[in-house]
């Protein structure tokens, strides 16, 4: 009796651990469940394309190293890593990797403002300067029609948070007609290391002038950095606390800063640059971390990791909510994935690599028709990149999300990641 009782509970456990191992099974707060490719409608041959591709790269010298994560209908389908963490110090690439996401920063901003704007706080036609006084009564730079000379006219109405949110509020990065008026004010995209705080940034750059009048262009700079600014200020929370608390808790994003702690500072991907000589280079003037952070740059300040990501952009993907935190309503993600530039065009000059989409929403490129710059993605896919080479895109259509990550800075005259989301596309095997 006691004998087949032992092997009965045996074999339950053999069977259990079974289980385990064919779904790949990743405990709750490391990253979503993990499947083989063909569970979830994936092709594993196909998939192997994108191993080819990068490992071709990296083998010319024309990418340090890379992360790669696939998931469909909830599931990991693909993660890899690729080449090195750093090359001089031949650490290898880790799929754990840290990296500096740059302006995929801007989406989780703007998650964070619409939990804000559910709660009451505002309405997104709401002008800005109902919080930030200093974005009071705008200008607006215009060549002067007799001189080339720069002139401020009055803007036709004030920014509203509807525009920040979508980039038509004529606030850059510091365009040809105000690039003086940002170097005199001091502005920074965030990237390097910052004095001060973001609210000692943002009243500086509202008094200086717009490059269009508010609702009229697509302008894409500093406006994400303005609602970061505005979260504290609604919030009365630093930007950093407020969303550790309301976003990266609930998710489990376990690894996404502002100020990377020092203990996984070995963890953060090495930044380079392609130099002049054709050869990865080494850059230094971002190596900010470990020192801790005062200026939260809502648009471009964070460091995640793939698995973090991924756990943000499936909490999109099932329309405000993960294993039971509800960040969003579906209302709302539906609102933030929608053309909300109208017939406004995204500038050519984002049309690169094919960037994700034709439009702009809340927070996301969105590919709402077809068009020079589409590939294989679905119409109704959103997503947005970094400026360190970093992408992410969520396609509702085929219930598919793609994340990419590597660290090199100016290298979007390179196909590569353009080439990753059409080898993950052609993997659809269902």
């Amino acid at each position: 009796m006691i004998r087949n009782h032992f092997i009965t509970v045996t074999y339950k456990m053999i069977l259990f651990f079974l289980i385990l191992l064919s779904t790949a099974w990743i405990a709750p707060g490391q990253g979503l469940p993990a499947t083989v490719p063909e569970k979830i409608g994936l092709s594993s041959e196909r998939l192997n394309r994108i191993d080819t591709v990068l490992n071709d790269y990296i083998k010319q010298g024309k990418l340090p190293g890379a992360v790669a994560m696939v998931i469909r209908h909830g599931k990991v389908g693909y993660f890899k890593s690729f080449g090195l963490k750093d090359i001089e110090e031949k650490k290898p690439m880790t799929n754990d990797a840290i990296f500096r996401i740059a302006s995929m920063t801007k989406a989780i901003t703007s998650v964070a403002v619409m939990t804000l704007y559910e709660e009451g706080y505002f309405l997104l036609t709401d002008p800005v300067s109902k919080f930030i006084p200093e974005f009071k009564n705008p200008k607006v730079a215009e060549r002067s029609p007799t001189s080339d000379s720069i002139i401020l006219v009055p803007a036709k109405s004030e920014i509203t948070i509807r525009e920040l949110l979508n980039h038509t509020s004529g606030i850059t990065y510091g365009s040809a007609l105000q690039g003086i008026y940002y170097r005199q004010a001091g502005m920074t995209v965030g990237l390097l290391p910052t004095k001060g705080t973001i609210g000692d940034m943002i009243k500086n750059l509202g008094p200086l002038p717009l490059v269009s009048q508010p609702g009229e262009e697509f302008n894409y700079g500093m406006s994400v950095d303005v609602l970061g600014y505005l979260i504290e200020v609604v919030s009365k929370m630093p930007l950093d606390e407020f969303m550790r608390k309301r976003i990266f808790e609930p998710l489990k994003m376990q690894d996404t800063y502002f100020t990377l702690p020092r203990d996984k500072f070995p963890r953060l991907a090495t930044l380079y640059i392609m130099g002049a000589n054709g050869k990865l280079e080494k850059v230094t003037k971002y190596f900010q971390y470990p020192e801790p952070q005062t200026y939260f740059s809502g648009g471009a300040g964070l460091v995640s990791t793939a698995t973090d990501y991924a756990r943000f952009a499936q909490m999109l993907l099932n329309k405000g909510e993960l294993e039971g935190k509800q960040i969003l309503s579906r209302k709302s993600v539906e609102l933030m994935t929608t053309n909300s530039i109208g017939n406004i065009f995204i500038f050519t000059s984002f049309a690169h690599n094919g960037i994700m989409g034709d439009k702009f929403g809340y927070g996301f490129g969105i590919r709402t028709e077809r068009g020079i710059f589409d590939e294989l993605e679905s119409l109704g896919t959103f997503g947005w990149d970094g400026a360190f080479y970093t992408r992410f895109w969520v396609d509702p259509k085929e219930d598919l999300i793609g994340i990419f990550m590597s660290q090199v800075d100016n290298y979007w005259s390179e196909n590569l990641i353009g080439k990753f989301k059409n080898l993950v596309f052609q993997s659809i095997s269902d």
